[in-house]
């Protein structure tokens, strides 16, 4: 099983701070993709949106596999003043 969490305007947008579903296996991509099927919200946010995607605190690309037991957080680029 894996916990995947939403920060910041992303959580707000999604109405969701956290899942645990288990997808072992596939990218970071596949499961972008697997959670915009939602609906039309979450395909606009998790799609037609930059989000960055980490797996146990570390930033990946999209075609990083995740594995068992990984945390996926995803949020929204940040920026500094």
């Amino acid at each position: 099983m894996n916990k995947i969490l939403f920060f910041a305007q992303l959580r707000e947008r999604l109405e969701c701070d956290e899942l645990d579903l288990d997808v072992a296996g596939l990218s970071v991509g596949e499961l972008r993709q697997q959670l915009a099927q939602k609906n039309e919200r979450w395909q606009k946010w998790l799609l037609g949106k930059d989000v960055l995607v980490a797996v146990n605190q570390t930033l990946v690309a999209a075609d990083s596999r995740i594995g068992a037991g990984d945390e996926v957080a995803m949020f929204p680029p940040v920026t500094g003043g």
